[in-house]
């Protein structure tokens, strides 16, 4: 059984906002699991999303809604613990779709993980995430 390794602590960044409206694009919307609210990121390449939690976890799978067009043509998964340097978890290709997707991946012990999306469906490379959740093993 695997639910939400999220918490009040977790502490996010992301690459980029659309305009730097944050308000109404920022990083906050990719956990409120509101239909209407999202990330979006500004134009350009590689655009991200990092993640640090307030102490070790399992991690065992991600759970992200892209908005159809403004997709991810592959996401790399990175992780690692506090003082050690990023290493790869994963590579993943979602769907260029609105629903949610679910990617199933070998369970890491981290303390921080970066989402990276080198390539966008979008012509002017922009991103648009509606809902974002990292999920591990209770124990």
């Amino acid at each position: 059984m695997v639910e939400s390794v999220l918490c009040a602590g977790t502490v996010s960044r992301v690459s980029s906002v659309l305009n730097r409206d944050v308000k109404q694009f920022g990083k906050q919307f990719l956990f409120d699991h509101k239909d209407e609210t999202c990330w979006n990121s500004d134009q350009g390449s590689s655009q991200w999303i990092a993640l640090e939690f307030p102490q070790k976890l399992w991690i065992s799978e991600i759970h992200i809604q892209f908005q159809g067009g403004f997709s991810s043509r592959n996401c790399i998964l990175e992780g690692c613990l506090k003082d050690e340097e990023l290493v790869k978890i994963a590579e993943f290709y979602p769907e260029d779709i609105n629903a949610i997707q679910s990617f199933v991946l070998t369970e890491q012990y981290v303390e921080k993980l970066r989402l990276s999306f080198p390539g966008s469906t979008d012509f002017f490379g922009r991103i648009v995430v509606y809902h974002l959740d990292v999920l591990g093993p209770k124990r």
